[in-house]
C-alpha cells in the first residue's frame, strides 16, 4: 500500500513538502486530481498517480495546464472535490480560465496549486503568483512548514466549499522540496462521483450573467476576508515595539533571527498563512501596537504596499519597510542570515555576522554545467542539423522551447537562440520567417509539442510561413521526471484503457506540405534527411524519434554494449569538439569513453573520421 493512503491518525511521517501537499489532499477526501507536470511541483502528481492505482482516486496527467484547471473545474462543479496542480508559469496557461471560474465558482472544494520558484532553479523567471489572487479576487493560502503544507489543505478544500469558490494554494521550492516530520489526520472518504446540476444563467458567463458574477465574487471576497480574519493560519507572536510581517517560508527565517538575535521581548510577529484577502484588521492591530515594521517577503512587494496602503487610509504613521536598499530584495530566495542581517540593521540591533568557514586549503570545485545526458538523441540530432546547416551553408535562427532540449543552449551544439515560453518555438520561427532572410530551423519536445506548439504550427500553415520546424521526440516527458503525454503508449506503464496520438497524424492532418520521420541515431541518414527539409520553401517538419535513454533504460528497452576510443585514433577530437557528451574525458591528452556512462548510441562512432571508436569487447564490460 502507498505509504500517503496509510490510515492511522496520530501517526507521524518523514514526508517531503510534496508528498505532505498530496496527503493532505487525501485527508481532505479529494477525488478528482489532474496536472501538467512542473517542477517544483511535479512529485505532488507522482503521488496521485501512483495512489490512483491502488484506489478509487481519479488522476490524470492533462495536455497543458489550462486543460488540468478545465477537467478539474468541471468535477468540482459536479460536485466531486479536486485539485489541479502545476508550476507558477503554468498557471499563465491556466489563467484564461481562472479568471472566469472565479465569477462562475464551484459546487464541490476546489484547490489550484502554483509551486512558484524563486531563484528560478528550473524555471525561466520567477514570477510572484500571489498576484494572481489578487487578480482573480481568489483566497490564497502560503505553507510555511512541511505541517503546514498537510494541515492546509484540508481546511483549503472547507474554505473552498464555504464560499464556492476554487482557492489558490501557493507554494515555494523551498517548501515543496524539503523534508519533515508530519503528524497525519484522519483520512475523509471520498465522493468519486457526483451530479452537474445545469444552470446556465450562472454557469454560461455572457455579458449580462458576467456582470451579476462579478458582483457575488466580490461579496464573497468580503466573506473570505472575514474569515481570514480569525484564520487559526495568521498568528501573531511577541508583545515587543518591532514589528515584523512575513508570510510562507521567510517565516522560519525570522524565527531564527528573533532567537538568534535575543529580541523575543522587543519584536512581535505576524506570519498570514491565509494571505489573501489580507486580514485589515488583523493587521491594523498589529501597526497601532508598533513603532516601526518590516516586510518580510520573498519576490515582489505585495505586502508590503498593501500593509502601507492600509497604514495610510487609517492614519497610522510609522516606518513601514520592506523591499529596498539595505533592506530585502525582490531577487531570489532568502536565506536566514539574509534575514538574520537586514533585521538587525532596520531596528539597530547589534550584530555580528558568524565568521565564514575557512576553505582557503579546499581546491575549487570544478564547474559542472547542466548537460544532455550521455547517449541523449537530442545530441545527435543537433549535431545532424549542426552538420546539414554547414553544408548548405545556410545562416540560420534556432528558437527552441522548453524541455531537456534547451540544453542546445551550449557549446559545441549551439542550437538555441530565442525562448519565450512553451510552445513559442513554432509561433516565434513564423516571425522571424517574415522578417529576416535567414533559414528559421525551430525545436519543440513531444511534450510540449502537445502542450501548446500545435497552434504555432496551424498559424504557419495558414499563413505560408517559411521554417523547419524539429520535434524532438524521446516518447515521455523527460525533463520533469518521465511522465506520460498524448504521445506516450501506456502499455509500457503496465496500464490499460488509453488512447494514443501520433505526431506524424497530427502534423499531415494541419496540412504541413513537408514531414520528414529520422532516427538520429543514424547519422548520414538523417542529415540527407535534414538537409531536404531545410531546402523546403514553406513549412517543413522533422520528427526526431529516439526514445529518451534513461527511459529507455528503465523499461529495460535498450541492450547496447558500451564503446571505446581504439589505438587507431589519431586524436582529431571530432567526438569531444561536435558532440561533447559526458561519456567522453581526456586522459593523459588522449580522448577515453567512460564505460559506466556510455549507453552504446553509436553517434560517436559514425563521426570518427578514423572508424576509431568501436564496441567495447564483452570481456572488458564492467560489471
Amino acid at each position: 500500500m502507498h505509504k500517503l493512503l496509510t490510515d492511522n491518525p496520530g501517526e507521524q511521517m518523514l514526508l517531503l513538502g510534496n508528498e505532505a501537499i498530496a496527503r493532505g489532499a487525501i485527508e481532505a477526501g479529494v477525488a478528482f486530481t489532474s496536472t501538467y507536470p512542473g517542477t517544483p511541483s511535479s512529485e505532488i502528481s507522482l503521488q496521485f498517480f501512483q495512489m490512483s492505482q491502488e484506489c478509487d482516486l481519479y488522476f490524470e496527467y492533462s495536455t497543458n495546464e489550462k486543460t488540468a484547471f478545465e477537467v478539474a473545474a468541471a468535477a468540482a462543479n459536479s460536485n466531486v472535490r479536486s485539485m489541479c496542480m502545476m508550476k507558477h508559469v503554468g498557471l499563465n496557461v491556466a489563467a484564461d480560465g481562472l479568471m472566469t471560474l472565479a465569477y462562475i465558482g464551484v459546487k464541490a472544494g476546489m484547490i489550484v496549486l502554483t509551486a512558484d520558484d524563486p531563484f528560478m532553479f528550473s524555471s525561466q523567471n520567477e514570477q510572484d503568483n500571489r498576484i494572481y489572487a489578487r487578480l482573480a479576487g481568489l483566497p490564497m493560502l502560503e505553507p510555511s512548514s512541511i505541517q503546514d503544507a498537510k494541515d492546509m489543505i484540508p481546511y483549503a478544500f472547507d474554505l473552498s466549499e464555504k464560499l464556492q469558490e476554487p482557492v489558490i494554494f501557493r507554494t515555494t521550492t523551498r517548501i515543496n522540496h524539503s523534508s519533515g516530520i508530519v503528524k497525519l489526520g484522519k483520512i475523509k472518504p471520498r465522493v468519486t462521483k457526483g451530479n452537474y446540476t445545469k444552470d446556465p444563467l450562472n454557469h454560461v458567463p455572457v455579458p449580462a450573467v458576467a456582470r451579476k458574477l462579478h458582483v457575488k465574487l466580490l461579496k464573497n471576497l468580503d466573506t473570505a476576508q472575514g474569515i481570514a480574519e480569525k484564520s487559526e493560519f495568521n498568528i501573531v507572536e511577541g508583545k515587543g515595539k518591532w514589528g515584523i510581517i512575513c508570510n510562507g517560508v521567510s517565516y522560519n527565517y525570522v524565527r531564527d533571527a528573533v532567537t538568534d538575535l535575543d529580541i523575543a521581548d522587543s519584536a512581535r510577529v505576524l506570519r498570514l498563512g491565509f494571505s489573501h484577502p489580507m486580514p485589515d484588521t488583523l493587521i491594523l492591530n498589529f501597526l497601532k501596537a508598533c513603532e516601526k515594521v518590516l516586510i518580510v517577503e520573498e519576490g515582489e512587494p505585495v505586502m508590503e504596499e498593501a500593509v502601507k496602503a492600509m497604514a495610510q487610509e487609517e492614519g497610522i504613521t510609522l516606518p513601514i519597510k520592506g523591499k529596498g536598499e539595505g533592506l530585502l530584495t525582490r531577487l531570489y530566495e532568502f536565506s536566514p542570515a539574509q534575514v538574520e542581517n537586514v533585521i538587525a540593521g532596520y531596528f539597530g540591533v547589534p550584530y555580528e555576522p558568524k565568521e565564514a568557514v575557512d576553505l582557503s586549503d579546499i581546491p575549487e570545485i570544478p564547474q559542472r554545467p547542466p548537460t544532455l545526458c550521455a547517449g541523449c538523441s537530442h545530441r545527435a540530432t543537433y549535431h545532424e542539423i549542426n552538420k546539414a546547416v554547414e553544408e548548405l551553408g545556410v545562416e540560420t535562427i534556432y528558437p527552441t522551447d522548453i524541455g531537456c532540449y534547451t540544453l542546445g543552449l551550449l557549446p559545441p551544439l549551439s542550437t538555441a537562440d530565442f525562448l519565450v515560453c512553451m510552445g513559442s518555438s513554432a509561433g516565434t520561427a513564423g516571425g522571424f520567417s517574415q522578417v529576416t532572410d535567414k533559414k528559421v530551423i525551430a525545436f519543440i519536445g513531444d511534450s510540449t509539442f502537445f502542450h501548446s506548439g500545435i497552434p504555432g504550427l496551424i498559424n504557419g500553415v495558414f499563413n505560408n510561413h517559411n521554417f523547419t520546424l524539429v520535434i524532438l521526440d524521446n516518447g515521455i516527458t523527460a525533463m520533469t521526471g518521465h511522465q506520460p503525454h498524448p504521445g506516450v503508449d501506456m502499455k509500457q506503464f503496465n496500464m490499460e484503457g488509453y488512447g494514443q496520438v501520433s505526431i506524424e497524424a497530427v502534423v499531415r492532418a494541419i496540412g504541413v506540405p513537408h514531414v520528414a520521420v529520422i532516427k538520429p541515431n543514424k547519422v548520414k541518414k538523417s542529415i540527407e534527411a535534414i538537409k531536404e527539409a531545410i531546402n523546403f520553401k514553406g513549412i517543413s517538419v522533422i520528427i526526431s524519434q529516439e526514445p529518451c535513454v534513461l527511459y529507455a533504460k528503465a523499461l529495460k528497452l535498450t541492450k547496447q554494449r558500451p564503446f571505446e576510443v581504439t589505438d587507431k585514433c589519431k586524436n582529431h577530437r571530432d567526438c569531444m569538439n561536435y558532440l561533447a557528451c559526458p561519456a567522453f574525458y581526456v586522459w593523459n591528452e588522449r580522448i577515453k569513453i567512460d564505460p559506466n556512462l556510455c549507453t552504446g548510441c553509436a553517434v560517436c562512432a559514425q563521426i570518427c573520421p578514423e572508424n576509431a571508436i568501436l564496441p567495447l569487447k564483452k570481456k572488458k564490460v564492467p560489471a
